[in-house]
């Protein structure tokens, strides 16, 4: 090696630096200057995150709780403030009609009014005073035209006036013979309606989407985004055709360690998951206010809300099936879905995610008649007036003209239907 050629290799200090920058005219960089500026731009970035995270807490509704069991079994409801005021404004009641003194001397209903096939069994003043009441609950805006035609109160050329009927019937025969889930509280127009022609709540049969021709094959009515019948969940977004229209089997947990005989598929048990879902939404409530978290399948250490509710599935079967689906040839097509379906009645209908319908506040004090046809031995007997007997006959005659086309199963059989279920 030619020990003329040497390389030395050197570090920069800074002085060299700052003669070489002197002599480029370029100024040295301030670290110091960066690093400040770097810690206020993360400064600036914390201050940012914090913010947004602090929004997006507030953004989320504080929840509360309630310990409905006993403690260690998880029967506890969870809920939110912001929701129980929301659901107290919208179950609050209108102010009764004024009631008139009853007059011994009024005519029968039958020489003032034409076409009354429902409610025979009231006074004028009693008839009069339900009309403006039903005005007040179902089409506060139309008033009496909305089921009536001015000229000619008798007519029935509004298919309104025939469908109200029909509910008044309907009405009656909930608070008669379905007092296993309404109870004493009872049912009346504004129950369901609010004030609305529509109620809230109503739902129709899911179309089928046949989808084999596809690359992912027939999503059987699964895997559907913004469903709000399933909460947004994967689960089948049509729970209420197989449980509120067919008679489906909702129970698909077995009683034993394996499978035995339980036939129930994955595919049965995320439908009634679906229901569930339902069920939950439309009454403001957990799992846990009609089960016990430890064994959910148990009749006998449930609450009894459960049974309340199976015999709730049951009605709204039957008002579906009785009331609603013979009523679809009356619609008119914009009161139809888009392939023709009828609305039909849900668990939602009544409750509106309120544990209880209208916090469980009942109206059939103020409006009695739609409890059932009422006695006429209520008022003071004329002199000369039918007896006690011929009373009974007409109410009797009345409850016959009023019965509902389908017969169903008296209370006792109802109850014997849920010892059944409850040993399986």
């Amino acid at each position: 090696m030619d020990s003329s050629i040497v390389v030395t290799a050197t570090r920069p200090t800074m002085d060299s630096l700052a003669d070489r920058a002197e002599a480029l005219h370029t100024p040295l960089p301030d670290h110091g200057r960066a690093r400040r500026r770097l810690g206020r731009a993360g400064s600036l970035i914390m201050l940012a995150a914090c913010v947004l995270g602090s929004a997006m807490l507030s953004a989320c509704q504080r929840t509360e709780s309630v310990q409905r069991g006993y403690r260690g079994t998880n029967m506890s409801q969870v809920y939110r403030p912001a929701t129980v005021v929301e659901t107290t404004l919208l179950n609050a009641i209108p102010a009764p009609e004024v009631s008139d003194p009853y007059d011994p001397d009024a005519p029968p209903i039958s020489e003032v009014f034409e076409n009354v096939q429902v409610l025979n069994d009231l006074t004028v003043n009693e008839f009069s005073r339900l009309m403006q009441a039903m005005s007040t609950w179902v089409a506060p805006d139309q008033g009496c035209e909305y089921c009536h035609n001015p000229e000619n109160l008798a007519s029935d050329e509004k298919y309104t006036k025939v469908v109200a009927r029909r509910m008044l019937q309907m009405n009656r025969d909930l608070n008669t013979n379905w007092k296993q889930h309404v109870g004493a509280t009872g049912v009346t127009c504004w129950t369901c309606h609010r004030g609305q022609a529509v109620p809230s709540g109503d739902w129709f049969e899911a179309p089928h989407n046949d989808n084999n021709m596809n690359m992912i094959g027939d999503r059987a009515g699964q895997n559907e985004a913004g469903v709000y019948a399933n909460g947004n969940s994967s689960l089948p977004s049509d729970p209420l055709s197989l449980f509120l229209i067919e008679d489906a089997n909702v129970r698909v947990q077995g009683t034993r360690p394996l499978a035995g005989e339980n036939r129930q598929s994955i595919k049965q048990a995320e439908h009634t998951y679906s229901l569930m879902i339902y069920m939950s939404q439309s009454l403001g409530v957990n799992c846990t206010y009609c089960h016990n978290s430890r064994a959910l399948a148990r009749w006998d250490e449930s609450s009894p809300q459960r049974s309340t509710a199976w015999y709730g599935l049951r009605m709204v079967r039957d008002i579906n099936s009785s009331y609603l689906i013979p009523l679809e040839p009356l619609f008119p097509a914009h009161r139809l879905s888009a392939e023709g379906d009828g609305p039909k009645v849900g668990c939602e209908t009544c409750h509106k995610k309120t544990f209880k319908p209208l916090a469980g506040v009942s109206m059939l004090g103020d409006y009695p008649e739609l409890g059932g046809p009422l006695s006429p031995s209520r008022f003071p007997a004329p002199e000369g007036a039918a007896s006690a007997a011929d009373a009974s006959e007409v109410v009797d005659k009345v409850k016959k003209a009023e019965a509902p086309p389908l017969k169903k199963a008296d209370a006792a059989q109802s109850d014997q239907k849920v010892a059944t279920a409850a040993v399986r």
